[in-house]
């Protein structure tokens, strides 16, 4: 797979089972100003979707993802580009690992959001909530 079959990667992160998310800038240049929102991000040139959301994450969040704790993907068309695709991934971490964390040059802040709270939250990214909602029930029968 190549960047050029699809415009970005998601991460469906847990971490001791509260789910990762990132504050978007609020600015009017950007899709999705002062949303709450998953890891990930645009491909570079030649990038495979797992790179690309591997090096998002840790663009955006100092943690170091290995391609072998991502046991879910799943590929979804998007809503506002017809043709055009992104892939979502999910990975559980221990508890404990968000001492790791350190923001990087994007968004104000990082949260961890019990999953059902954030899908409740008005400041979710409204079309994000399916994609979300499938990487929480694979991750969930993946730990059982």
């Amino acid at each position: 797979m190549t960047q050029d079959d699809f415009i970005g990667a998601k991460l469906v992160l847990l971490i001791g089972g509260q789910l990762v998310t990132i504050l978007r800038d609020d600015r009017p240049d950007i899709p999705f100003p002062d949303m709450w929102d998953m890891p990930g991000g645009g491909p570079e040139p030649g990038e495979t979707p797992e790179d690309c959301v591997l090096r998002e994450t840790f663009e955006e969040l100092s943690l170091a993802i290995l391609p072998d704790q991502l046991v879910w993907k799943q590929r979804f068309e998007s809503p506002h580009v017809s043709g055009t695709y992104s892939w979502w991934f999910g990975a559980q971490l221990q508890g404990g690992v968000e001492t790791q964390i350190q923001l990087g040059d994007e968004g104000q802040c990082w949260r961890l959001f019990a999953p059902e709270e954030w899908l409740s939250d008005p400041r979710a990214i409204a079309y994000f909530k399916p994609r979300v909602q499938a990487g929480l029930a694979a991750l969930s029968r993946i730990s059982s």
